[in-house]
This record gives C-alpha cells, structure tokens and sequence, in this order.
C-alpha cells in the first residue's frame, strides 16, 4: 500500500591592475605549464582506455534499470507483474489460491506472496517471473514480509493466531510463534524487529530479532495496514475500526502520535525520504497524503473502488493502489497528487509491492 548535485564554477582569478584581461608573465608561465599538463593527463587516460571523467556511480545507481511491481489477485489465484517504468502489465504469474500478501526481499531477487486459501506462500523469482519454492505455514495467511537481511521471511497466519518464520535459504518453517487474535499484517525494521498487526485485538504484537514476541502494544480499532520508514525510526498502523493511523516509536515501542485517515484505512507505505505517509481510505475510494512532519492530510486522490494495497516506487515518484472491487492498480502522481493511469490487474487484488527487479 504503496510506493529518489550541481557544482559551482571555481573562483576567478583576479585580473592585472593595468591590463584586466591578461594575467601577469609569471601567471602566464604557471598557466602555460598547468595547461600542458592537463593535456599530457587527458592523453594518458585516453591511452589506458579510461574516460577524463566518469561518471560517479552513485548517479547511476540512484535508481535501478527495472522496477517492477506485483500485485496479488485473490479471486484468480495470481499474480500480476507489471513494468512500473513503462506502467503496462507484463505477465502473471499462477500461485496457490487466495493470494494476498505480497512482500520484496531486499535485493529484489525474489517476491513472497502468502496464499491464504491455500496455506503455503510461493516464492517467486523475479527474473524468471516463476514460483521457484512452495513452503506451507499457518491457517489462512494474509501477509509474508522479509526481515531487512532477508534471511527470513514473517508469515501472518490470520486463522491460527501466529506468524510462521520460513528460513530463506532452506525455505521451511523454523517456528511458529504465538501472537494476538487474527494477525493481519507485518513490518520489519533494520534491527530486525518485527510489528504484527492483530486485527482482534486492537493491538501490535512485537517480535524481537529473535521471532520471539516480546510485547503488545495497543492502537485503534482493528488495525490492518503497517509500514515502517526506511530508517526504521517509525512504525505507521492503519486502524480500520477507528480512521486512525497510530504512529509508534520503536524505541521505546508506544504510540507517540494518533493521525486522522479517513473513514477506514486500510493499506499504507512511506515515502523513501520519510517525509510523507499514503494511506488506502477503503471506504473513500482514496488515496490520502499525510505530512509526517506535520501530522495533517495534504491530499488525496480517488482512485478505484475500494483501495487495499499501497507501494511506492524507490525514487519516491509514483504511488501504486490496488482497488479489489475495481480489479485495478491506480499510478498515482503523488506532488501533482493527480491519478496519472489505470491498469487492469486479475480478479480482486490486494496485496502490492515493488521491487528493483
């Protein structure tokens, strides 16, 4: 429920007293001599094949080649693939039944979606766009997000009260770990904490490094959607039940603000920079725009019927929307705050994320 320098010109150098635009014989000789090494430089880079400039990679690196985002059809048994660059539908890939959480690993290398009618989250490889593993959990998973390492990978299991750990390299179950009433959705942040929203309980069940649960902490009314800022400094619960977002400060884990959203929000993402909250008002059919730093809704956008899902692309310059009555994804402009396209997607989507890959 989503979704990234200029240098100044050097000084001058001041001019001769009697003749402004022609520097004095000794500056002459200097610039002669600085002139002429600066050539021999330029040709012995150009000898060892190696450009006078190149360009610093972290330009290059600022955004990845592709981007894509992928989206869980929980009416068709999907996935739906899409080139956030191009913004078309690429492919769609089969999973088990009922699919609805989607979560990236870091890398991007692989997408986990939790199949909640079927009991088991698929693994799918981004660069293939295939189910490469198959792993069985709880009863009726909703959600499956990696831990920031991506080593594991947490598992809502709505209908048996737990989150399953699957361990990514031997891609099985190493425990299951009792939480609050119907679990619906998780975050991770960097110290590997994890934040399970218990829809039940008015609460968020929190897990140490570990995957052990260490504390509840209480929100709103039937809290659904989370996300975490990239820093990890917060945590942001949608409460359904209560048109509320509870903002939480993971270190000392307590609710620190409470932010309007809505009538009945339901999936939010961060911004990459941290500065801006969107959140999927359900029962608005919209897209809100919340300042973190100012706690107030700036915006908002319609989009489809009922919007579910929320992701935001790395450079922080389109947000994506699932409408599950719509079977649409809505790209939105989120600085122009203006519904930019609609795509078809399957049947009832939900769950969204996007990833470098």
């Amino acid at each position: 429920m989503h979704r990234y320098p200029l240098t100044s010109a050097p000084p001058g150098m001041a001019p001769d007293r009697h003749h402004p635009n022609v520097p004095p014989p000794s500056r002459r000789r200097r610039l002669c001599w600085s002139s002429a090494a600066a050539v021999l430089l330029l040709c012995a880079l150009a000898a060892a094949g190696t450009p006078p400039n190149p360009p610093p990679r972290h330009t290059a690196a600022r955004y990845p080649v592709r981007v894509s985002a992928y989206v869980a059809n929980s009416g068709s048994a999907t996935v739906s693939t899409y080139d956030t660059r191009l913004d078309r539908r690429v492919a769609d890939v089969q999973v088990g039944h009922g699919p609805t959480g989607v979560g990236a690993a870091p890398d991007g290398e692989v997408v986990y979606v939790a199949n909640s009618r079927s009991n088991t989250v698929s693994f799918i490889n981004t660069a293939s766009r295939l189910v490469m593993a198959t792993v069985r959990v709880g009863r009726r998973p909703f959600a499956a997000m990696p831990s920031r390492d991506g080593r594991r990978v947490l598992v809502a299991n709505f209908g048996s009260d737990t989150v399953s750990v699957i361990n990514v390299r031997a891609r099985h179950v190493i425990a299951n770990v009792p939480v609050g009433p119907l679990p619906h959705s998780i975050t991770t942040i960097p110290d590997g904490r994890g934040y399970v929203t218990d829809n039940g309980g008015g609460e968020v069940t929190v897990l140490d490094p570990g995957a052990h649960a260490i504390r509840e902490i209480p929100v709103g009314d039937f809290p659904s959607g989370i996300s975490s800022s990239p820093s990890g400094h917060r945590v942001f619960v949608s409460n359904t039940g209560s048109g509320t977002v509870s903002v939480i400060d993971p270190h000392g884990d307590r609710v620190i603000a409470t932010l309007p959203a809505g009538r009945a929000p339901l999936g939010n993402a961060v911004s990459p920079d941290g500065r801006r909250l969107y959140v999927a008002d359900s029962a608005r059919d919209c897209l809100l725009i919340i300042d973190i730093p100012s706690r107030h809704i700036v915006g908002h956008v319609h989009v489809g019927v009922q919007p579910q899902g929320v992701a935001v692309t790395p450079d922080g310059r389109r947000v994506w929307v699932t409408n599950e009555q719509s079977d649409t994804v809505s790209v939105i402009d989120p600085f122009a705050r203006r519904l930019r396209f609609t795509l078809p997607t399957g049947h009832e989507p939900e769950g969204i994320a996007i990833t470098p890959r």
